[in-house]
């Protein structure tokens, strides 16, 4: 039954996950409490990338999850978590091709094969590594349905989601323009771009472009001459932040209400270097305060002017290739890099008399997410997939109530985005991934020149099956058995096979007993900026492949960002946390009771950690280890007084303490459930440490040690045991079970019939009498009267083991007052002989405190040498008023206009500080001068 003298978290944690699990605790078939007015709850992991190991991300993510699934699993609701990890296509083939970097490898130097091998080597020990981690931040999860979405299920429904979308006509393969990543040499989405908020320090370059005029009808000179443009009189002005794009552009644009330039549109201008002749156009799209109000296009390397080129008819001119180095369409700069163009195109046109000017300009740079490389618009042959029925059913599915996202404020951004969807590109020119089950027909031509018949038809030169075996029965059945056929070389963005996760996990698209039990499910919970890249094509694939919504909460986190308020970014390693490492040094409780209490719903969460002695240190999280410290001290303090089992099964009467604390729990549990039933976990994460810190132990535990009722503090500690569970698992469990161990036999509380307490029921407001107001009103007045004490005893540095006398004028109190004589005794120090009275004469020379029972006398003798107190408190009198004057004169000087606000400020703080202390002074040398003063 005893407990070591301290808590130490490595001796618990590692043994009673392993226990947890082998008895299979977390499966929800094994449950044993359940109401049956419960629903069932489920909820899948974000499954972490395969990339490396969790972040505190990923810790806040699994604290704020375990603790809505050992919620319900206590409330009785059948509840599913289920596991697992992601493929992450574009990130772990970074990471892969970093690693192969390192033994001097190029992904280009091994076959698709070799590659593969590479990366699921990778994968394999990647997963291993973020298991460990899972299970040492204590997550509840079913590991028996561990799913990976490359795994064969998930590839399964991968394929299979694809040709319900092929065969519907929603996926469709299109030259279009995408983001072209030139490092990774892959399309990338809009949400894989990342721009900087405020932009990035570049250049606005002015070039003018000669116009085409009867006397001047094109450049007489070659390109580097200086004398391109000579003869050249008239002129139209661009800017631009891009001037190797020069070398792409087929028309200049103005505004057609721009009156400086419509005299000009229909004529012709001569593009720099190249000498092509580029109409002038107008067309709304032009910003005329942007630069000199005319702008060059650039058909085939910007996405606005991709759309000006397709409504007028433009030419499209390609002029850098997959590296983003320049083709053969740059002329002289073929073959640099398009940086390196830039940088002698621009000496160029500063040669040519071309450069009007160069000014400092942000420009808004687009990064790839993985790689950091600027992104290139490009034209690409891609599959994209129609979102836009799809999208407006995920947000209808919001606007009438279907689907509740918390905070209601990520509505806006929800309806902001869905409502201005574009076609999703999902392809993408990678090797780790699903790759897209599409097979081409590669001999179509020969097969058509053997046979007649094939000539004439109008054949389907691709095919979309669920394995290649298939695609060749379809194909030939087309072309006879001769047909040749090659699979689609590119593979599916990530967030495709992530957007089936809620239903590929439970077996979809089979008809499995889980599909059947857990599907739709019911909560959703991830960080609130993944809300576009996975919530939206979760619900939008959800509703279009299952015909329902695959789950009806989603619950968004903030991010974890430094004590400055930076995101935490791997660009800046000595600003990123190791979850691990916070666990090795305060346990995993502590680190998770911060996480969730540190925020409110869609609030990022500040860390204040800092390195000391070469670990990451933290007070909060040092606080809440310290929590842990003074629980499991408490529940050692109580298995001390129930040693004796006679002390359970003894009959008394309950004392006002003993009704105050059942009613203070009785207002925990009630407040706790309604706070967590509305998300605010972190409130209620609180409320339980006030109910456990200072009701239970700073005030309950006192008054047993003055009168003992066994039965009482062991039911309260076994209910806060249980309230706490799903916020600090570890320590809970390990209490309880000692807990139970020790009183079992004598006290059958309910909660003991069940072998751990996550199986256990959480405390419900049924369980407990209503609140006695009473008892409340009647401790609070107590208590009241005792904290003026103390502060008392504080203010004048009486030793603790000093008993003082006190006289309690406390009118209709003094019965209260009377039968809590010996706690207030015990509780502030006091005389057992303390005058208690409906009325009491003020003596003199006696300190007086209005309390709301009354009023409360405190003979100054009975608390210091009168005579050596005034003499300290008049010379720290003459110090502090020392202080004041020397503050007041300098603030009446030339320093409250010429020293910073903030500095100035703190001054003008610091004094108020001094004049508050000056009173105080003041108000206790009148008490020891026989000036009685309410306080």
């Amino acid at each position: 039954m005893e407990l070591a003298k301290t808590y130490d978290p490595k001796a618990v944690e590692k043994p009673l996950y392993e226990w947890w699990e082998k008895s299979g605790f977390f499966k929800p078939e094994n449950q044993l409490y359940l109401d049956p007015n419960e629903p069932p709850f489920v909820i899948t992991i974000p499954p972490p990338n395969v990339t490396g190991t969790l972040h505190m991300g990923h810790a806040l993510t699994s604290a704020i999850e375990d603790l809505m699934v050992r919620y319900h699993r206590m409330k009785g609701a059948r509840t599913l978590w289920v596991p697992g990890t992601d493929h992450a296509g574009i990130a772990t083939q970074a990471v892969v091709e970093r690693e192969l970097a390192k033994r001097g490898l190029n992904r280009r130097d091994l076959t698709r094969e070799e590659f593969l091998k590479e990366a699921w080597a990778w994968k394999e020990q990647s997963h291993r590594t973020i298991n460990l981690q899972q299970r040492a931040l204590g997550i509840s999860v079913d590991w028996d349905r561990e799913a990976f979405t490359l795994d064969e299920a998930r590839s399964l429904a991968v394929r299979t989601a694809f040709k319900m979308l092929y065969d519907r006509g929603l996926i469709y393969r299109d030259t279009r323009m995408i983001n072209w990543d030139p490092v990774q040499l892959t399309s990338v989405s809009d949400l894989e771009v990342e721009f900087k908020e405020e932009g990035e320090p570049g250049f606005l370059y002015y070039v003018r472009y000669p116009l085409q005029t009867n006397r001047w009808r094109g450049p007489q000179h070659p390109w580097g001459s200086g004398r391109w443009a000579e003869g050249a009189t008239e002129w139209i002005t661009v800017a631009t932040t891009r001037p190797e794009t020069i070398l792409g552009d087929t028309a200049v644009m103005v505004n057609p209400e721009d009156d400086r330039y419509t005299h000009l549109v229909a004529c012709r201008a001569i593009l720099p270097v190249l000498g092509r002749e580029l109409p002038i156009i107008s067309d709304p799209s032009v910003d005329m305060h942007f630069g000199t109000g005319a702008v060059k296009v650039t058909p085939a390397h910007d996405f606005t002017d991709y759309e000006v080129g397709k409504r007028h008819h433009l030419p499209f001119i390609e002029v850098m290739d997959e590296h983003a180095r320049m083709n053969e369409n740059a002329g002289p700069y073929a073959g640099l890099d398009r940086f390196e163009c830039r940088k002698q195109l621009v000496a160029d046109l500063e040669k040519e008399g071309l450069l009007v000017k160069v000014e400092p300009y942000m420009v808004r740079l687009g990064r790839g997410q993985r790689s950091g490389a600027v992104i290139e618009p490009r034209i690409s042959l891609q599959w994209f997939c129609n979102v836009k029925h799809m999208a407006q059913r995920a947000a209808n599915a919001v606007r009438e109530g279907h689907l509740r996202i918390i905070p209601k404020r990520f509505e806006k951004t929800w309806f902001d985005w869905l409502d201005n969807i574009k076609d999703w590109c999902i392809s993408r020119q990678l090797w780790w991934g699903h790759q897209i089950p599409v097979w081409y027909v590669t001999n179509a031509e020969a097969l058509r020149e053997a046979n007649p018949v094939l000539r004439e038809a109008n054949l389907p030169t691709q095919y979309c099956e669920l394995t290649e075996e298939e695609a060749y029965r379809a194909a030939r059945r087309d072309w006879g058995d001769a047909v040749q056929l090659e699979q689609d070389p590119d593979v599916l963005d990530t967030w495709f096979s992530s957007g089936l996760w809620p239903f590929s996990t439970l077996g979809w698209p089979q008809d499995t007993p889980d599909m059947r039990t857990y599907y739709p499910t019911t909560m959703l919970e991830t960080g609130y900026d993944i809300l576009f890249f996975w919530v939206a094509r979760m619900v939008m694939l959800g509703l279009e492949l299952t015909g329902k919504l695959p789950f009806t909460h989603v619950y968004l986190h903030g991010l974890i960002r430094t004590s400055d308020g930076e995101k935490m970014s791997k660009s800046k390693p000595e600003k990123v946390i190791d979850p691990l490492e916070l666990i090795d040094t305060y346990g995993t409780d502590a680190v998770r009771f911060f996480l969730v209490t540190a925020g409110a719903p869609g609030g990022d969460v500040k860390m204040d950690a800092k390195r000391v002695g070469g670990r990451w240190r933290s007070e909060r999280i040092e606080g809440a280890r310290n929590f842990a410290n003074k629980l499991w001290n408490a529940t050692r303090f109580v298995l001390s007084r129930v040693s004796d089992p006679s002390v359970l099964t003894t009959e008394q009467p309950l004392s006002l303490p003993d009704r105050w604390i059942l009613a203070r729990l009785a207002q925990t549990v009630r407040d706790v459930r309604r706070l967590m039933e509305h998300f605010e976990y972190g409130e209620a994460g609180r409320l339980i440490y006030d109910f456990i810190w200072s009701d239970y132990c700073d005030w309950y535990l006192e008054c047993a040690k003055v009168h003992l009722n066994a039965p009482v503090l062991v039911r309260v500690l076994d209910a806060a045991l249980r309230l706490l569970h799903p916020f600090m698992p570890f320590v809970t469990e390990a209490l309880w079970q000692k807990l139970k161990e020790a009183t079992h036999a004598a006290l059958p509380l309910e909660s003991f019939n069940y072998p751990a307490i996550m199986l256990s029921p959480y405390p419900r407001e049924r369980d407990f009498d209503a609140p006695d107001e009473a008892a409340l009103a009647d401790m609070a007045r107590v208590q009241e009267a005792i904290t003026a004490i103390r502060n008392v005893r504080a203010e004048y540095d009486v030793s603790p083991s000093k008993r003082v006398q006190v006289l309690f004028s406390v009118g209709e109190h003094a019965a209260l007052f009377e039968t809590m004589r010996d706690y207030i005794a015990a509780l502030a120090g006091v005389e057992p002989s303390a005058l208690i009275a409906a009325h009491v004469e003020a003596p003199a020379q006696a300190i007086a405190r209005i309390v709301g029972a009354g009023t409360l006398y405190l003979p100054l003798g009975g608390l210091v040498n009168l005579e050596a107190e005034r003499a300290r408190l008049r010379e720290t009198l003459g110090e502090v008023e020392a202080q004041i004057a020397r503050l007041e004169a300098l603030l009446a000087s030339e320093f409250s206009t010429r020293a910073p606000a903030p500095i100035v400020e703190k001054e003008r703080a610091r004094l108020e500080d001094l004049r508050t202390r000056k009173q105080n002074l003041e108000q206790r040398l009148r008490d020891l001068e026989g000036e009685r003063a309410a306080g």
